[in-house]
């Protein structure tokens, strides 16, 4: 469903589920020149809170790890870097763009 989403918006999916030892990437995909890598919160109901309620601080550290990994690994070219959050709660999808940020 966020990649539909994404796509719809023309964003270019680079790759899915990214694992490496310090972290995991749900989606890096380039809007423009921006390459951003997406972070997929889910929940069927709210009645354990709201999904973006689950991207704790210790969670973000992680994104930011994997993603300097990644860039590393493969040496992608951009003119900046955005971490997105997508949160989707029953079948509503909310995008936060900028959702938090990485000191370089």
């Amino acid at each position: 469903m966020a990649l539909e989403y994404l796509e719809a918006k023309n964003y270019q999916i680079i790759s899915t589920n990214v694992f490496y030892p310090v972290g995991e990437l749900d989606i890096v995909a380039k809007d423009g020149q921006t390459l951003v890598f997406v972070e997929v919160r889910t929940r069927q109901d709210n009645l354990f809170g709201h999904p973006l309620e689950t991207l704790t601080k210790v969670k973000q550290q992680k994104i930011i790890k994997a993603s300097r990994r990644y860039i590393m690994e493969y040496k992608i070219k951009a003119s900046s870097f955005r971490y997105d959050v997508i949160a989707i709660l029953n079948n509503n999808i909310e995008h936060i763009t900028n959702a938090f940020y990485a000191k370089w």
